[in-house]
């Protein structure tokens, strides 16, 4: 059992709030902090900023995730 729980990626287990960093964010989907950048730039990912801070709004990734219509 030590084995299985070795394995696991730690930032599954990380808790994402209504917004998160581009740095967690990156931990999340796995994807480069440059990569995340380039995505906020041409208005990919959606963003809000506190101060002047900008940091990818989840909040908002989910609800539009869960009202689209997909092709099954």
């Amino acid at each position: 059992m030590e084995e299985a729980n070795s394995i696991i990626n730690p930032a599954a287990s990380v808790s994402a709030g209504p917004v998160v960093t581009k740095k967690l964010f990156s931990q999340l989907t796995g994807l480069s902090e440059e990569t995340i950048r380039g995505m906020i730039n041409r208005g990919h990912l959606p963003t809000f900023r506190i101060g002047r801070h900008r940091l990818v709004n989840m909040a908002l990734i989910t609800k539009e995730a869960l009202e689209a219509d997909y092709d099954l």
